[in-house]
């Protein structure tokens, strides 16, 4: 395998007694999970888990801007208290969920290859729960077959968001089918590197499909929607013939203007190839059989 073994994330009950107000506070979250005792990973293989510095300061936020270190510097005041993740559609439990009530689950960390469609790629330790714990909450119905993430819509918070021409249109909407989603690679991440996530890598919560392209991990959740037909995102309706609904890292199907036959580590000055399935092949090559994956792309 090509991930590390799923292993627990000590001492929840001290990270839920920092409430939603330490999720805004890296100062006090990571004072806090200094005396956490996280079991050492011994099986990573050929995994080099990525410079934290290079992780948060490269990132595509388009809500914030087109341009990765503004993007950076514009979420530093990104305000997350008292955000609400509602949970609705075909579902015989639907719900409001506080991040109080998010970081009940249990949570554990997990190293992952992650893999941008722009051909740069890294290596991180997230900390989330598996998305089929929240799906089982709910209850889907029979009629459920996709699963339909959408972004937070706030102007307020976001300049691209409030431009006279946005670059995208918002909010923006993510997909997976249901089978993608109940998978135990599919992460709900509150983290990185042993502390809450960043604002601009998408807190306080996001998705996270390390075989798919970036994209697909949609960011800063506020609502999660059960429906009965594949819905449309927001990449495949902003160019439908360069990015597909499933996204799947693919080295024999290239992006209409760029190979995807190859990959540069961040902080690499080499490339190197790119996996099928971003390494994650045994894991979910049985999700797709029998599709014809450069339909399917």
């Amino acid at each position: 395998m090509h991930i590390t073994p799923q292993y627990l994330y000590q001492k929840r009950r001290e990270f839920l007694k920092l409430g939603i107000g330490a999720l805004v506070s890296s100062t006090l979250i990571g004072s806090k999970l200094s005396a956490f005792n996280f079991i050492e990973d011994k099986n990573l293989n050929n995994l080099k888990v990525s410079d934290e510095e290079l992780a948060i300061n490269y990132v595509n936020f388009y809500e914030f801007s087109t341009d990765k270190r503004k993007a950076v510097a514009l979420a530093q005041n990104f305000n997350t208290q008292n955000w609400k993740i509602e949970i609705s559609g075909e579902v015989e439990k639907p719900i409001i969920l506080s991040m109080e009530d998010i970081l009940k689950f249990p949570l554990e960390e997990k190293i992952y290859r992650f893999r941008c469609v722009e051909t740069w790629s890294m290596v991180v330790p997230w900390i989330g729960f598996e998305l089929r714990q929240l799906i089982e909450k709910v209850k889907p119905t029979q009629k459920a077959k996709f699963v339909k993430f959408t972004t937070l819509l706030d102007k307020n918070q976001f300049p691209d968001q409030n431009a006279l021409f946005p670059t995208i249109d918002y909010p923006y909407i993510e997909g997976l089918r249901m089978d993608e989603a109940m998978h135990p690679l599919t992460l709900l991440a509150v983290g990185m590197y042993k502390k809450p996530l960043k604002p601009q890598n998408g807190a306080p919560i996001r998705l996270v499909v390390p075989w798919k392209y970036g994209f697909k991990s949609i960011k800063s959740i506020v609502k999660i929607e059960f429906v009965e037909k594949q819905p449309r995102t927001t990449w495949q309706n902003y160019a439908p013939n360069e990015y597909g609904f499933y996204a799947n890292v693919n080295p024999n199907v290239s992006h209409p203007r760029w190979s995807q036959a190859n990959e540069r580590a961040l902080g690499d000055f080499f490339t190197k190839p790119t996996l099928m399935f971003n390494g994650y092949e045994k894991e979910v090559a049985k999700l797709y059989k029998g599709m014809d994956l450069k339909v399917n792309f």
